[in-house]
This record gives structure tokens, sequence and C-alpha cells, in this order.
């Protein structure tokens, strides 16, 4: 593809993007969409709009976004997505100020030298931009005086990379501490999670066991235990309970609207069976159900428990020292950690015990190994075969179709990349699944930690398996002749491989936010559920219910774009630019998403931050271990200068996890003893930690406040 057909592809996606931003300001007008649109805003007990939605600006949105604050995000979504403010900012920041020195002096130097001329074209082979190439290292001479400037420019990289991650990672831990110092009573704050629990001694309960270990250590602020129980039956019981309780409020939901008795059948899912009256025969149901599960709780909490508790204190610095303490000689007994959320605690991996979770970890970084390994042969053979000159040869059926001019321009820039996207979109799911089987005891940890496996995924198949498989299946030929020629091949490909990621990228900003912001899938699928679907209030609002800003997927996307953008920067600074739009667009789009959409599942007080710089750092190592090597081929003689700065960026990541990552794992005391404004409610913030199906029907039940184990502040049980 020549350098017009790839404008006239770029343009095509702008086109696409105004579109989708227009579609977006005329059906967020539209009262009837509001729910999809402002549902953040709307469950906050907030308008939608700010003044009327006919007088509304159709872009008044962008001047919203752009006046908010952090402290608005903050209010509205939490700090975590404050932080993710804080990311964007700062690779944008990092980018910036990058294009400003690289572009007007990179480009220049290399548009006038003709090293593709002098070595035969060589580093451009067919289908690539070949205007594009002469503005990248490629049309620079081997040991040219010029590389210099291309050297110093990865300086200039690094050097402001680590002054914005710096700066980024104090103004984090600065949230960080202000949020937890706040006066606001929060649940978390005076819990601890325990696992490892010992065997008990015969005529002891697990209770009176973590009860009695407590109070002797802490008898001044120790309050109650919890002990987790198996809760597999009365869950399964209370999921029963729960769905009948659904089902009778759509039948009385139809009942009203249609005025007549629905029935409906006692067999398997409806459809077969005795017909019966569905109201009568769903509040038979639900009393049955209901009785059973009272039972069932009271067995569960006095006869299942098992080894680990949440224990609570009065205290939020005791709490706190509790968590960063060493309870026992043995490390695989009586551990304690900080309590998580309890809206984020995952019950089932609270109990597995401490070398298990160690066995579990382990394979399961074998598996993400294999899976990175066994993934890379096919994303490597998708990117050497979705150009339309393979697909002729493989697909000779095609031709007809793929040669005409319209659709022919569309798919030779964005077949690979579509290709691609759509592959890895299988993946999320999965690494989910595997970091929970982890046995990690909260959500946020289990997201991070997916984050993780998907960014080191995304890096070595699509960074290093595109570069790999696009070059060596170009090249089999000559490395066959010359098995000796296939590292200068590899790194020659790289200004060649710039323009499969260049647009990848613009395809990612373009259309993708685009999609974000216009919400055209939600919108349909709410529209379709409200119409033949829901019946009841509760089953519309589950329908247009948003969820969250999805952290697992979003941030490895965002790091696998920056490491792109950065490792490119200097070999080919064109790509700046869009790095530049990716991370403005984003940044600003999604102001407006959390403002007014996405609803935070947790809030982890800025922990995904450490997780996120590291991986700034893993990019820029890569980066300059990248340019260390493409220098090495260009053969200039002082690219041993460059050996410097992966051994700075060690020992500034070693720094920054000394000087800051301690106050990340773990509350500092001058943080948590800042005074309260009102004196916790101790019995509330026990019982918000309480599983659904553990809460009793009957407000008076003395029997599972037995079962609770009640402990007052004396010490005393009731």
């Amino acid at each position: 593809m020549d350098f017009s057909s790839f404008l006239t592809s770029l343009g095509t996606s702008f086109v696409i993007f105004v579109l989708l931003m227009l579609l977006f300001a005329w059906l967020s007008r539209k009262p009837g969409n509001a729910v999809v649109y402002y549902p953040n805003r709307i469950l906050k007990g907030l308008e939608p709009w700010e003044g009327g939605s006919r007088t509304r600006n159709p872009f008044a949105w962008i001047r919203e976004a752009f006046s908010s604050t952090e402290q608005d995000v903050i209010n509205i979504s939490g700090v975590d997505t404050a932080v993710y403010f804080v990311f964007l900012s700062t690779v944008l920041g990092i980018l910036v100020l990058s294009g400003i020195v690289l572009l007007p002096v990179l480009l220049p130097i290399a548009a006038t030298d003709d090293g593709l001329t002098r070595n035969g074209n060589t580093t451009t082979s067919k289908g690539t931009f070949n205007d594009l190439d002469k503005l990248s290292m490629a049309n620079i001479e081997e040991k040219s005086p010029k590389l210099w400037a291309f050297l110093i420019a990865v300086y200039w990289v690094s050097v402001v990379t680590y002054v914005l991650s710096w700066k980024a990672y104090k103004h984090v831990s600065a949230l960080r501490a202000n949020a937890l110092m706040s006066p606001e009573v929060r649940p978390e704050q005076f819990a601890v999670l325990v696992r490892d629990l010992p065997n008990v001694t015969p005529g002891q309960t697990r209770k009176d066991q973590v009860d009695s270990y407590f109070r002797s250590i802490y008898p001044d602020t120790f309050y109650r235990s919890l002990v987790v129980t198996n809760n597999k039956k009365v869950d399964k019981i209370w999921g029963e309970l729960e769905g009948y309780k659904k089902k009778l409020a759509r039948a009385e939901a139809v009942c009203e609207g249609s005025k007549t008795r629905p029935t409906t059948r006692t067999g398997f899912l409806g459809l077969c069976g005795k017909q019966v009256d569905s109201i009568e025969y769903y509040n038979e149901k639900i009393k049955e159900l209901t009785q059973k599960l009272e039972a069932e709780q009271k067995v569960t909490l006095r006869e299942k428990q098992l080894g680990s508790a949440l224990v609570f204190f009065t205290n939020r610095v005791t709490a706190v020292l509790a968590a960063q303490s060493l309870h026992a000689q043995m490390v695989d007994r009586w551990t304690v950690t900080e309590a998580p959320e309890p809206r984020e605690l995952i019950w089932s991996n609270l109990t597995i015990k401490f070398f298990e979770r160690i066995v579990r970890q382990y394979i399961i970084y074998i598996v993400v190994f294999l899976t990175i390994v066994f993934y890379i042969i096919p994303i490597g053979f998708i990117s050497a075969i979705t150009t339309l000159e393979n697909l002729r040869k493989l697909l000779p059926f095609l031709k007809p179709i793929i040669d005409r001019s319209e659709i022919k321009t569309v798919l030779e820039a964005y077949l690979p990349q579509l290709a691609l996207i759509v592959f890895l979109a299988l993946l999320p799911m999965f690494l989910l699944f595997l970091s929970k089987m982890e046995g990690i005891p909260s959500g946020s940890h289990v997201i991070r930690a997916a984050s993780g496996k998907y960014f080191y995924f995304s890096v070595l198949n699509v960074f290093i398996g595109v570069t790999i498989g696009g070059t060596l299946f170009r090249t089999m030929k000559s490395i066959e002749e010359n098995p000796n020629s296939l590292v200068p091949l590899l790194a020659k490909s790289l200004p060649v491989n710039a323009t499969f990621f260049l647009t990848f990228v613009a395809l990612k900003f373009f259309v993708g936010y685009g999609l974000e912001l216009s919400r055209i899938v939600p919108l349909i699928i709410y529209h379709l559920q409200r119409k033949y679907l829901c019946k009841t209030e509760a089953e519309i609002r589950e329908a247009w219910f948003p969820g969250d800003i999805s952290y697992a997927t979003r941030v490895p996307t965002d790091m696998l774009v920056i490491t792109i953008v950065l490792c490119y920067s200097v070999i080919a600074p064109v790509i700046i630019p869009f790095g530049v739009l990716y991370f403005a667009l984003g940044w600003l789009v999604l102001r407006n998403q959390a403002l007014k959409v996405y609803v935070p599942a947790y809030e982890s007080y800025g922990r995904m931050w450490p997780h996120m710089h590291n991986r700034i750092m893993g990019a820029l190592l890569l980066y300059q271990v990248t340019m260390f090597g493409y220098f090495g081929v260009s053969q200039f003689y002082y690219t041993p200068i460059l050996i410097l700065l992966p051994i700075v960026s060690l020992i500034f990541c070693y720094v920054c996890r000394k000087k800051f990552y301690n106050a990340f794992c773990h509350t500092a005391l001058e943080v948590a003893s800042q005074e309260l404004k009102q004196t916790p409610n101790m019995e509330q913030i026990f019982r918000s930690y309480i599983p659904p199906s553990l809460i009793s029907q009957k407000q008076e039940d003395g029997q599972l406040e037995d079962a609770l184990s009640r402990v007052s502040r004396t010490g005393s049980s009731v």
C-alpha cells in the first residue's frame, strides 16, 4: 500500500469516529436513553444533564470533561479511577515531551538521508509504506554520524519517563494517603483477614479458638470475629430463593399489566409438568425455601466453620498493626493481612492453605507461560497471512472481492489489526479465571493479577510475536539461504513493522473510543431487553446497569500501546502523534464515562498504581534494549553508550519500590491514626461482612447471633 492509500484509510477511521461522536451527541439527549449514557449520575441521585436536554449543547460533554477536577472524579468514581487518569496523563506527558524534541529533530534528519537507496531498498518490502520508511531510521546509512541524534533521543525519552513517573508516584501516594485518612468510617479499616488457622484443640470450636487468641493479644480493642464457613449448600438454597422472588415479582407485574393470573408448569424449566397459578406457586416455594434456608444457616454457622476468619477491632490503628505483625513463629500459621472491602471478598479462596496457595501460584505461572508460548504461534501466523498478497495465494477465490479498490484500501490497512484484536478478545476471561484459581482473596487483587498476565501476554505475543512472525514469513527464503542473517533481518524489520503497529494504534483510538463513547451496543441491548424481556423495575435496572471500567483489559491494552509507541518512538518518530491521540482521546472519552457511566465495583485506594508504574518501566526497559540492539545492527561505533540506560532503569525501579511501595502494601500508622468524625458503629461494620446467604430473614434470631460469635467490647459472649 502506498502513502496516499494509508492516508485514505486513516481518514476513513477519523470519519467513523466523528460519526460515532455525532451519534452519541444525538442519542444522549433523548430522555429515554439517559439510563445508558448517565447511569452513574442517576444512581447517585443526580440529574443526568446540567440544564434541560433540549437546550443542551451536544458537545457540552467535552467542556464538562475538561472542567472536571480530580476531586470530582474521586467523589463520583473513587480513588482507583482518579489514579487511572494519573496514569493516562503521565503517559500523555511522556509522549508529548518526547515528540516536541523527536519530531522536529529526527524526521528531517531521516528524510534528508538516502540509506534506503544506497542499501538497495533492502529494509522495505512490498506492501509497506515506502514514504513512511523514509521518515524512519531505516533511511539512515549504517555507521552514519547522523545516528548520534537518534542515540541522544533515546536518552531524552528515558529521562522524560523517569521524571514524570517519579512525580506521578509521589502524587498517587498522596492521593492514597488522603483517602485513607478520611474521617469517614470504612468497614475494611477496622477488620483483618486471618488465614491458616491451626487445628483446634479437642472440645474447642473455631469461634472459641479465634476469640481467645485475639482477645489475649488485643484485650482492649478486640470486638468480634466472623469465622468463614462452608457456604456451598446455603448459597445454593439462597440462590434458588432469590430466583423465585424475581419470578414472583415478574408474575405480579404481568398480572397487573394484563389483569389475568399468569400460569406456569412445575416441571423442568417450566416447560413440562402440572400447570399451576404462578403467583400462588412462587409464594409457596418462597415460604418453603425460606424455612429451609433458616435451618441451613444455623447448621452452617455452627457446624461448618473453616480455617479462616475476619477479626474486627474497635480502633483502626490496631487493625493496621495487626495486619503488619507476625502473629506466630511458623509462617503457615495465623497469617494476618488487611481485610478487603466486603463487596470484593472471594469467600471460596479464604480457606486455601498457605503452601497450597504457593503451589497453585507456580502452577498458574506455568500455565500462563505455556499459554503465551502456544498463543504466539497462531498470532504470528495470523500476522503473516492476513495480508492481501498472502490471502490471494491461500484463498484464490477471494480475488474478485479483495481486488476491488474501495475494499482493498480498507482491508490492506486494517485486516491484520482487526484479526489480532478479535483474537485477543478471547483471552481476558481465561486469565481472570486463572488469577482467581491462585487463591487470591479479593476481586481487586484478581484484577491486578489478570492485568499483569494480560500485559506480558500482549507484549510477548503482539509486539514481539507480530514482529518476528511477520519477518520470518516474509524472509523465509533468505534465512534458508543464509541462516546467519536472521538477527540482522529481525532488526531491520522493525521500521517495516512500525506501519503495522501505527495502524493498530489508529484503529484502537478512532474506532475503539468512538464505540466507547457512543455506547451503541449497550444501547441496543438495553432497548431490546426492555421491550421483550423486562417486566419489573429490578429487571430494567439490571438491563441498564453499566458495570465498572474493566481495568483487567483496559490497563493492559494501554500498556501495550505505550510499549509499542516507546519502542518505535526513535526508530519511527511518526508513531508518536498517534500515541498522543490515543491517550488524549482516551483521557477525554473515559473522563466522561467515569463521571457519568461506569460504577466502580470496588475501591482499593490506588493499589493498581505500583503495577502500572512497573509496567511503564518494563516498557521503557524493552525500548532501551531494542534500541541497543538496533544501533548494534546499524554498526554505530558508540552503541555501548546505551548500556548505561537499562542499568539506570533498574536502579530507578529499585529506588521507587523502596521509597513508595510499602505504603501501597500496608496502611501507614500516621495515616490510620487520624481522628474520625463520628464513633464507628461496630455492629454495622461487622454485619457488612456477613455473606447475603447467611443474613437471617428474621431480625431477631438468638441462635444466629450465637453462631456469629457476638463478642462485646469487654470480651463477654452473648
